[in-house]
C-alpha cells in the first residue's frame, strides 16, 4: 500500500482499509486484494471548502458507509458518503475555539454501539460526544 502520509486507519466489516492521507489531504479506499487505492474524500488539494481537507487525521465509517473524517487543521469533524464530490459538516466548522460548537485540532474519531460519535478535541484536552448524528 501506498500513502504519502498515512495518519489514521479504519477496517470496515468487509476488510477494506481506509486511510488519511495527511499531507494530500484525502482519504483513500483500499479493497481486500486491491492493487490500487481510490481516493473517496477529498484529494481536492489543501483548503476549507467542502470539497478540500486540511490535514485529515481521523476516519471511521458508520454503518450505512458513510466516511467521517477529523478534519485537523479546519477544527471540524465532515462526513462524506463515498461517490460524491463534497463533503458536509457535522461537527464544529465555527471556527478553532473551546466553546461546545467548535473544536481545537481535532484528531481521533469513534463511535459507540448507539451511534453517538466521540471526538478527540486534541488542543482542547477534551473528549467531546456527539448524540447520534
Amino acid at each position: 500500500l501506498l500513502d504519502d502520509h498515512p495518519s489514521y486507519i479504519f477496517v470496515d466489516e468487509d476488510y477494506s482499509l481506509y486511510i488519511s492521507d495527511c499531507e494530500n489531504h484525502r482519504v483513500m479506499k483500499w479493497e481486500k486484494g486491491a492493487k490500487e487505492g481510490t481516493i473517496v474524500a477529498g484529494g481536492n488539494g489543501k483548503g476549507n471548502s467542502l470539497k478540500q481537507f486540511c490535514y485529515p487525521y481521523g476516519v471511521i465509517v458508520d454503518h450505512l458507509g458513510q466516511i467521517y473524517v477529523a478534519d485537523h487543521d479546519n477544527h471540524r469533524v465532515m462526513r462524506w458518503c463515498e461517490g460524491n464530490e463534497e463533503g458536509e459538516v457535522v461537527v464544529g466548522g465555527n471556527g478553532q475555539g473551546n466553546q461546545s460548537n467548535q473544536l481545537n485540532l481535532p484528531k481521533g474519531l469513534s463511535f459507540d454501539d448507539e451511534e453517538n460519535l466521540y471526538v478527540v478535541d486534541c488542543c482542547n484536552h477534551r473528549i467531546q460526544k456527539y448524540e447520534k448524528i
